[in-house]
């Protein structure tokens, strides 16, 4: 997991990104596809057209960081926009680095009850 604070903003850039990009062209991709800093401490998430493979670009104040993930079965719940970003809770990124639909997040087990 990527070790941020409760603090940093997270975003998911909308619709599908050249995942071929690295950490230069995902950071030019924030300042001028999205209109933001990439070195202002928020996470920004990208997802490949396939769905399967999401890239992330972080500066912690040291360095810019990229992270990615890649399913082995399944592709990540992404929003239905084409362009912009959506906010996400620490919570909510936790449910997608996992696959899980974080917009409604189901339990998928139940407590034994005792007796």
């Amino acid at each position: 997991m990527i070790p941020v604070s409760a603090s940093v903003r997270i975003w998911i850039a909308s619709g599908h990104t050249d995942m071929r990009r690295g950490m230069r062209g995902l950071a030019l991709q924030v300042q001028e596809g999205l209109g933001r800093d990439p070195f202002a401490g928020d996470v920004f998430v990208f997802r490949g057209r396939s769905g399967s493979l999401i890239k992330a670009i972080w500066h912690d104040g040291i360095g810019l960081s990229l992270y990615a993930k890649r399913l082995d079965r399944g592709r990540f719940v992404w929003p239905q926009t084409v362009d912009g970003v959506v906010a996400l809770t620490a919570g909510q990124m936790s449910y997608l680095l996992e696959g899980i639909d974080w917009r409604n997040p189901q339990q998928t087990w139940r407590p034994q009850s005792a007796g």
